[in-house]
């Protein structure tokens, strides 16, 4: 089994889910008292979310780069950014360490392709949906078309990440917004759509609606845990 790095924090609460996820993969793979060689590099969020906001990306990949530098030096085999906006700066944080990156995008993309999914919807940050980083790795490297929501459901989506699920608030009433903007997708055509902010599942899942989900937290830790185990 080879070691998993995390470079998680961003937000904390998604970072749960992925040790939880990757913890019970392994156990479920191994049995008994199996568990997940890994290392966790927790970042304060505060600081990378107003750099965030400010566009100062150049500073985000510093401030990531020194943390896949640690689990590169801790003996991490290979790491995970988790969290889809700071794959912004993937490339970068890539070239700054000898073990590879498994990105967030990539693995998703190879459960669409086995779904047979060649147009899907995008719900995340606003940096996640209006950039080209991560629309454009999914339809120029693996031939999906990307729907994202309209200006006004964007704003909406951004808002209720940074200012509810980031913060562990879970509310009715933003689950029925989301689900509404998922319905609107699916109008224009999505054949399912993405979860493309970690904290997401923390609001909406599969059994809330009839429209295929497409969970990106689960399906990295499941990638994560597929890649310790290759030989």
């Amino acid at each position: 089994m080879k070691t998993i790095g995390l470079i998680g924090g961003m937000s904390w609460e998604s970072t749960l889910f992925y040790y939880r996820h990757i913890n019970e993969a392994v156990r479920k793979r191994l049995g008994g008292l199996h568990s997940a060689k890994l290392l966790l590099y927790s970042v304060d969020f505060d600081p990378i979310e107003r750099l965030q906001h400010a566009g100062n990306w150049d500073a985000t990949a510093k401030i990531i780069s020194g943390a896949a530098r640690s689990l590169q030096a801790g003996g991490a085999d290979f790491f995970l950014i988790c969290t889809n906006t700071m794959h912004r700066v993937a490339e970068t944080v890539a070239q700054s360490v000898d073990i590879p990156l498994l990105h967030i995008a990539d693995g998703t993309a190879a459960v669409l392709k086995s779904e047979q999914i060649s147009r899907i919807g995008l719900l995340g940050t606003s940096f996640t949906m209006e950039q080209a980083f991560y629309k454009d790795r999914l339809t120029r490297q693996h031939g999906i078309e990307v729907v994202v929501p309209d200006s006004v459901d964007r704003e909406v989506v951004h808002h209720i990440i940074y200012q509810e699920l980031c913060l562990g608030e879970v509310k009715p009433a933003s689950r029925d917004r989301y689900l509404h903007i998922v319905d609107k997708l699916v109008r224009q055509g999505a054949e399912g759509v993405i979860l493309g902010c970690t904290e997401i599942g923390m609001l909406i899942e599969q059994s809330d609606t009839p429209v295929r989900l497409f969970d990106t937290t689960a399906i990295h830790a499941n990638e994560a845990v597929k890649f310790a185990f290759d030989a």
